[in-house]
């Protein structure tokens, strides 16, 4: 199937590296990265998974779960970890789904036959709480991964569901964002924007990161 952002992202039962996993019990209440891998031991991804490993603590301060695919076994996957510990110098610390059935790359649509027609594409897809597809992007297989833009989302999506703003090209937690364009009332954007704002044009005005 073809997930398309703002879909409820499909539930699946598949085994991992801790065990069996059902998804939607997994995720709970957090926000789930899920990023997927053509299969084990290959050198790109194995820097990714230790990556992401020494940034954990960053997607906990944020309430995401962090998930890896490929489509080896339980096994190789353990394998594979203790490589990822001693090369990454870390301690990979979330599970990776055993997808040898290719269950979950079918249902998430990380089979692409021009790519390779047996082994995933490097996808990633952010999830929010409800179970939506809030962002997806996939790599070519040469080109790593860029794990501090997905915290860069991520700190976009939590604050614009809770504030009348969007994020500007290059933004970084606490700096300036967008007043959304639907906004016009004089008196609502101040009672919204206390810090005030300054209108560049009237449809882009800028105003200090609300909750900061």
């Amino acid at each position: 199937m073809t997930l398309r952002l703002g879909d409820t992202v499909p539930n699946f039962t598949q085994a991992s590296s801790e065990g069996d996993i059902s998804f939607y019990d997994w995720a709970g209440d957090s926000w789930v990265v899920l990023f997927s891998h053509p299969a084990d031991y290959t050198p790109v991804c194995t820097t990714e998974l230790g990556t992401v490993a020494k940034l954990k603590p960053e997607f906990d301060k944020r309430n995401v779960k962090v998930i890896a695919l490929s489509v080896d076994d339980t096994a190789s996957h353990k394998g594979w970890i203790q490589d990822i510990n001693e090369t990454q110098n870390t301690v990979v610390n979330y599970p990776i789904l055993a997808d040898g059935d290719r269950k979950v790359s079918e249902l998430y649509d990380m089979i692409h036959p021009n790519a390779n027609a047996t082994l995933t594409v490097r996808s990633v897809f952010i999830i929010d709480p409800n179970k939506k597809l809030r962002l997806s992007f996939t790599y070519p297989p040469s080109t790593g991964r860029n794990f501090d833009e997905i915290l860069r989302v991520i700190d976009s999506l939590q604050l614009t569901d809770h504030y009348s703003v969007a994020t500007p090209a290059d933004w970084k937690d606490g700096e300036d964002c967008v007043i959304v364009p639907s906004l016009k009332d004089p008196q609502v954007l101040k009672e919204k924007f206390p810090k005030g704002y300054q209108e560049v044009k009237p449809y882009l005005r800028l105003t200090p990161q609300p909750n900061k």
